[in-house]
């Protein structure tokens, strides 16, 4: 038998083999942008790199009304997809309509960004182009819409699952770049560690780490790599964020739930600067939210990041939880 026909790592999701093929059973249908007309919202594709196939989808609120139709400025939000770092794309049929409702709700303009997948492309490539595509909506020279009607004074990031763990990482090498960001937001974000915490699955720790170690094969510490365990001892001082506030969401029932409350425990307690802000949804999944956005839970979130982007804190919420941190490691509640 072909060695190379040996499967590695077997899910419902996807099948990697010895020599790195990898099947995906799942993450590979897309959707056309365009204008959709429940929201008002028009997206399109920009290319910014045809070598490597990375590009940006981006998400426009309406902008029809009024006299102040051209100078309209909405704050820019750069959004990394999930998918375990091998499946999904910025044109996944799910992606879509939470975007498209998220832009308008919020009134944000969206930057949502196909980076490279692995195992074909290993990390750090996706880490590398979605900093690159932040870099790029930030100079808001690369397209009309950002420079005509992106706020670029008010930069946020978010991103959901493997995408959350991007969110950390890219606003990491942000902060070395000195790249200023208001805001960034965790949707049950893609974290691991060698040592299983509390509320921890054995079986989810097992996957995670043959998983990593597939993606991200330079990695010498295996899931304490500090872009998987932002907790590791050698990880960068998570009091480096260069942003003001977090928001950190979680499902009750989701396996990446005691790593997400590890995190915000943890950035509670840094000495970071800003807020952080904590949201679980209580008997839910991982991701529902991108699957039945009409239930209570669904609506709740979505409520949630409008008020974040908007600057407004709901402390009156009961799954909502807010520390202000100050520079001296105190945590005031």
């Amino acid at each position: 038998m072909d060695p190379s026909s040996d499967i590695i790592l077997d899910t419902p999701f996807f099948r990697i083999y010895s020599d790195r093929r990898i099947d995906r059973l799942v993450g590979t249908d897309t959707v056309p942008a365009g204008f959709d007309p429940a929201t008002g919202v028009t997206s399109k594709d920009v290319v910014l790199d045809s070598n490597s196939g990375l590009y940006v989808r981006l998400y426009l609120p309406d902008t029809a009304t009024g006299s102040d139709r051209y100078s309209k400025k909405f704050p820019v939000l750069v959004y990394f997809h999930g998918g375990g770092f091998v499946i999904h794309s910025a044109a996944s049929p799910p992606y879509q309509p939470f975007l498209n409702t998220l832009a308008a709700k919020a009134s944000l303009l969206i930057v949502s960004v196909n980076y490279r997948l692995a195992p074909e492309h290993p990390l750090p490539a996706g880490y590398e182009d979605s900093f690159r595509a932040l870099k790029w909506a930030a100079s808001g020279s690369g397209d009309p819409w950002l420079s005509h009607h992106g706020d670029l004074g008010r930069i946020f990031l978010a991103g959901d699952s493997s995408g959350g763990n991007f969110v950390h990482n890219v606003a990491m090498m942000a902060a070395a770049s000195e790249l200023r960001i208001e805001g960034a937001v965790l949707l049950h974000a893609g974290f691991a560690g060698k040592e299983r915490i509390d509320g921890e699955k054995p079986e989810s720790v097992a996957l995670t780490q043959k998983l990593w170690g597939i993606v991200c094969p330079e990695a010498t510490d295996g899931v304490d790599d500090p872009r998987m365990n932002p907790l590791a001892a050698a990880a960068p001082s998570l009091r480096s964020l260069p942003c003001e506030r977090v928001l950190v969401c979680a499902a009750e029932l989701d396996s990446l739930r005691a790593r997400n409350r590890a995190y915000y425990d943890a950035l509670a307690a840094s000495g970071w600067g800003g807020t952080v802000e904590w949201l679980e949804s209580n008997g839910k999944q991982h991701a529902f939210f991108l699957y039945d956005s009409g239930c209570g839970e669904a609506v709740e979130l979505m409520d949630r990041l409008v008020a974040f982007f908007a600057g407004n804190l709901n402390s009156s919420c009961v799954d909502v939880t807010t520390h202000h941190t100050t520079t001296s490691g105190e945590t005031l509640r």
